[in-house]
């Protein structure tokens, strides 16, 4: 059975999430924008994808931005093993990250955001907006590395819902999910 949420759907909880470095988030707040950016201690570039979304939240902190990082496709039986593995990756790749972050080892996290959504990479990027909504999905863009601000200043703004690029992103977005389709119920 098929469970894929949509942009403009409200975003899934964060409640089963431990938290490993910075100020924990328990639930998406009304009324912020917030950045869930799922990745993979497995993924090359993840850090500098953190580290990015660190200084956008910097930016635009006192406007309610709030940016957070979240290993939930850790392949370990153990959340001690998942803690483990998350903490070796943050020491060597990314020391002090200026987000938020947490993993989630039972799978929930992954099937609620991660394959629900209609992800097949890392690390996969959600946008909610203030009504906590998913505003956007997708991932660093390399040719467009301004991407993500110009959505989040849209977003802000209330602007974004309306633009072509949002219209441009989404159908993007629903490209690669009818690519590549998810069972909400088992592994990619």
């Amino acid at each position: 059975m098929k469970a894929h949420f949509l942009i403009g759907s409200l975003a899934p909880s964060i409640e089963t999430l431990t938290w490993i470095r910075g100020n924990p988030i328990f639930a998406l707040e009304r009324g912020k924008i917030h950045i869930v950016a799922l990745f993979a201690t497995t993924c090359g570039f993840c850090s500098k994808s953190l580290a990015d979304l660190g200084q956008l939240q910097e930016k635009y902190r006192d406007i309610g931005l709030e940016a957070l990082g979240v290993a939930a496709r850790e392949r370990v039986a153990t959340a001690d093993e998942a803690r483990a593995r998350v903490d070796t990756w943050l020491n060597k790749e990314l020391p002090n990250p200026t987000i938020p972050i947490a993993f989630e080892h039972t799978g929930e996290m992954n099937k609620l955001w991660w394959v629900a959504g209609g992800s097949f990479a890392d690390p996969t990027i959600f946008v909610v907006d203030r009504d906590n909504s998913i505003a956007h999905i997708g991932y660093p863009d390399p040719e467009d590395p301004d991407l993500l601000e110009r959505v989040l200043i849209k977003v802000m703004d209330g602007s974004w819902d309306t633009s072509a690029e949002a219209k441009n992103a989404q159908e993007k977005w629903l490209e690669g999910v009818l690519l590549f389709p998810r069972d909400c119920g088992g592994e990619h």
